[in-house]
Formats: structure tokens, sequence, C-alpha cells
């Protein structure tokens, strides 16, 4: 007991061990937890929108969460944690439990909207009050500072509930949410460490380990296997609280390694999924259609309609991702308002950078050159200006002649009317 606690006294080898440890416990859990799916039918079933051919075990965030705890709370056990840490510890736990129970629900039987809304509050309302982590400045951005305590904590609470969102809706292609949060762990996984905030580091690698392992499956072939709501729910909520936590510590401690721009780096280490959200919301309420519902507009969906593969289209967004937060670094000697300017301008044309290169090769294929025309297929870029996605055949199939998408559009309505046709009949 003695060897180990001195041995995890260096934080470097303690690093090595968590994310290490999390992961091979990780990877001798997924199998079970595969076969079970298997056997219980626990699978995804692939509809018009799935970006997947084939059923797939669907509760990859169970054993992210198994993985997860109980290596953080072995290391908790054999390391010297002072009690505020255990009462983080716990709090976490226990929030991350309920939200994995909501995800799972949602994804085996279907939960409604409004029930995981409240679930996300109570959760992360948990943390906020139990722990005092919370967002207590906003260091001069819109010339606001010092927020008031009840302001602080709906401030913080938004935070958290926008983060959980957002994040669960980038998962919608293997490897793009684990690949996001490993990049957000990993950032500050590494500031806690060089602090010596010793159970915030933890929290981070072993996440880090827990969700290596996952990925090795969700990239996988023939052990696929799903992240869903009950590993997205979660995880994002890890994330929220990383973000938040690093916040509160930037500004209220002594840090040795302290970021003058944190607002500014926090912003743009979690900017990808808050501006797909963003967009995706602004798409669709433009189409006259609930922010909430269902569609292939995302992002990643545009990666994929170049030609790109899943793997291929997570790596350049958690690649443009992570320039994103070297820039944010890089700003920081100017002004705060300029910071947030140039950072949010290049984020969003890195992002957008799929709806222009689909815009230029159907260009390219259907030879326009037209000014009016060229304009059309600008809107359709940014796509805010589609109308129905069904009807709009550039946006989901760019890299296709357009006779050639018209064609097999009213082949598969043929048959799916005559199929239908044929059912009644029968």
């Amino acid at each position: 007991m003695s060897i180990l606690t001195s041995l995890f006294e260096n934080y470097y080898l303690l690093a090595i061990f968590a994310i290490v440890g999390a992961y091979v416990f990780s990877i001798r859990v997924f199998p079970t937890l595969i076969y079970l799916s298997h056997q219980k039918n626990l699978m995804a079933e692939p509809v018009e929108r799935s970006s997947h051919t084939k059923k797939t075990p669907t509760i990859g965030g169970v054993g992210i969460f198994i993985s997860f705890s109980l290596v953080l709370i072995l290391f908790g056990i054999f390391t010297d944690f002072p009690k505020e840490d255990l009462i983080k510890l716990i709090t976490v736990l226990g929030a991350s439990i309920l939200l994995l129970f909501l995800g799972l629900k949602d994804d085996l039987l279907v939960m409604s909207p409004k029930k995981k809304f409240i679930g996300q509050l109570i959760a992360s309302l948990l943390v906020i009050l139990a722990t005092d982590v919370r967002i207590i400045s906003m260091e001069g951005i819109l010339g606001l500072y010092t927020l008031p305590y009840v302001v602080s904590v709906l401030f913080t609470l938004f935070v958290f509930v926008l983060i959980i969102n957002a994040y669960n809706l980038i998962d919608g292609i293997d490897g793009l949410a684990g690949g996001i949060a490993v990049m957000v762990s990993g950032f500050f996984g590494i500031y806690f460490m060089l602090n010596d905030q010793l159970f915030m580091a933890l929290l981070s690698f072993v996440l880090i380990g827990a969700l290596c392992g996952f990925l090795e499956h969700n990239l996988s072939k023939e052990q696929k296997l799903f992240m869903e709501d009950s590993g997205s729910l979660f995880t994002g909520f890890l994330l929220a609280y990383l973000i938040v936590a690093f916040l509160n510590f930037n500004l209220t401690s002594e840090s040795v390694y302290r970021l003058e721009n944190a607002p500014i780096v926090a912003l743009a280490i979690i900017a990808y999924p808050l501006f797909d959200t963003l967009r995706i919301f602004t798409v669709r309420i433009r189409q006259g259609r609930s922010p909430f519902s269902a569609d292939k507009n995302h992002i990643h969906h545009r990666w994929l309609a170049i030609g790109l593969t899943h793997r291929a289209a997570s790596f350049v967004i958690v690649l443009s991702s992570i320039l994103v937060v070297i820039i944010a670094v890089m700003l920081k000697s100017f002004n705060v308002h300029v910071q947030l300017v140039l950072c949010v301008g290049l984020g969003v044309l890195g992002f957008l950078l799929p709806f222009k290169i689909s815009g230029l090769k159907s260009n390219k294929t259907l030879g326009i050159g037209d000014d009016k025309t060229a304009k059309a297929k600008k809107q359709n870029v940014f796509a805010f200006s589609t109308t129905n996605e069904v009807e709009d055949v550039s946006l989901e199939w760019s890299n296709t002649a357009l006779k050639e998408e018209e064609k097999l559009y009213n082949e598969i309505k043929q048959r799916k009317t005559a199929k239908k046709e044929g059912s009644l009949t029968e």
C-alpha cells in the first residue's frame, strides 16, 4: 500500500497508470457487453438516416462508465485524496450514474426529451451546489466580470446542459464523439497535472483510457460498438465538469501555469460540438421543423458525402478542433474581444470546409458557371437555404451528377410506392 502511494506521487507515472489501467480494464469489459448485446438483442437497427448498414450493439456507454468509475475509485483508494476531492469524486460519480441510467433507458425503451432534460438539470445542479464548481466571472467578455452567486449558478447550469446536449448531438459517426472527448480530456489532464490538481488530472486521464478502449471497438468492423445516449450523456457531463472546473481553478487559484484567456480557450476546446449544434438548430428552424428533429445535415455527414470514411471524417474534425485550440492559445496577447472574434471566425471557416468542397465538386461535375447558379450553390454550402432535404439532392449526395441523383431518387421512390401498394393489396 505504501509502495503504491509513494509510486503515485510521481504525476507522470500516475497519468500513464491511469490511462493504461482504464484501457486494459475496458478492453476486457467491452467483449462481454458485445456478447450480451447479441444475446439479448440490444442492438441499433439501421434506419434511413443511419450511417451504418447492420445491427450494432448500443451499450458502449455502459462499458465506458464501468471502466471509468471502477478504475477512478481504485486510484482514490490507493491515492491520498483530501476530503474535498473525495466529496468531488462521490458527487461526480453519483451524477454520472443518474445520466447513465437516463441514457440507457432512452436507448432501450425511449424516453421523452423533457425527462432527459430534467435529469440533466438535477445531475448538473448536484455537482454545482455540492462541490461549488461554477463559473464565477466572465473575465471581461462583453464587459462582464464577477457574477452574483445566483447568476453564477444559473449560468453554470446552462453551460452544463448546453455542453451535454451538444456533445450528444455529434455522436453520429464512428470515432467522432470518442475522439473529441479524448482531445478535451487530454488538454485538461495535462493542465491539471501541471498545476498539481491530482483528482482532476486523474479524472481526465482515466476517462481517456476508458474512451480509448471504446474507440478500439467503435472503429472496428467486426466487433463494432456504439456509445449511444448511455455514454454520450454522462461523457458530455464529465467534459462540462472539466471545463467549468478549469475556468474556476484558473481564476481563483495561484496556479503555476495560468492561462490569461481561459474563457476563450475553453470555448475553443468545445467549439465543434457547440457550432454544429447552433448550425443544425438554425437549419431546422429555417426549414420550419423542430430543432430536435433528426436528419443527416450535420457537419460530419457532409464529410461523408464528399467521400471520406468515418475514420477520416472524425480525424479531420478532431484535427480541426485541435488547430482552433492552438490558435486560441496563440492569440492570448490580443484584446479579449478580438480573440473571441478571430477564434470564432477561423473556427467557423474550418468547420464549414466540407460544404465549400462539396459545392466546388458539384459545380465542377455539373459544369456550373453562371453567376445566378453559383449564388444558389453558395447558399447550399452553408445549408441555410434548404427547405426539404429529400428534394435538395445536391446537399445529400453532392459528389454525384444531378441527373443520376434524380434518377436514383425516382427509382427508390417508385420501389417504396410499389411495396406500399403491394402490402395494401395483401
